[in-house]
């Protein structure tokens, strides 16, 4: 079984000093190298929004961590983050890019923002990473990255959806924890099967 490492928005707006700042972002960029050469492919994610998304609470006149309703369902309004080509969308510098056989752009549409590696948020758009592990042979992911409670969940959930078998490496992971939302993502990745470990 060929085995895959998806990293997940390791960028600077996700980690201390950045827009939308995870606590301990960088901490885990040593861990997260020193995995990449157990795996038969790394893939890495990066969020690349236009500016003016329609996820930005500046695009609603709207209080940053709000909630808004989209015509694909509930929306948390984000601070500006991840804008293309800004410093704060760049991985952050001490991650191995190198090593990525794939870079996969997520959130570049502004009608809909997407937190998975697999789908936007309507659930229904693919990126097309599904048919890159596919065709790859792929069918283990292990994943790791940002932020545990948003983009890694939603990753994590539809690679399992999808009928991989799906690892979250909790210890290279930080997470948001907003309004409860990190003990809602562990228990959607524990009822669709993913193994945290």
């Amino acid at each position: 079984m060929t085995h895959a490492l998806l990293v997940i928005d390791v960028q600077n707006d996700f980690c201390p000093g950045g827009a939308l700042a995870v606590a301990g972002g960088d901490e885990i960029v040593p861990g997260i190298n020193a995995e990449m050469d157990k795996y038969d492919a790394v893939i890495l994610t990066q969020d690349w929004h236009p500016a003016g998304h329609s996820s930005f609470a500046s695009s609603h006149d709207a209080a940053p961590m709000s909630m808004t309703e989209m015509p694909y369902g509930p929306q948390v309004l984000w601070p500006d983050h991840c804008i293309q080509g800004t410093q704060g969308a760049a991985f952050h510098a001490d991650l191995n890019t190198d090593r990525a056989d794939l870079i996969i752009r997520k959130g570049y549409n502004p009608a809909i923002d997407s937190y998975s590696a697999f789908f936007e948020n309507d659930k229904t758009t693919p990126t097309g990473l599904e048919g890159y592990l596919r065709t790859r042979g792929i069918e283990s992911v292990t994943l790791v990255g940002l932020a545990t409670d948003f983009c890694v969940n939603y990753s994590a959930v539809d690679a399992a959806r999808l009928g991989f078998t799906v690892t979250v490496n909790t210890n290279l992971c930080r997470a948001i924890d907003f309004d409860g939302s990190l003990l809602a993502a562990r228990t959607a990745m524990g009822e669709a099967g993913v193994v945290l470990a």
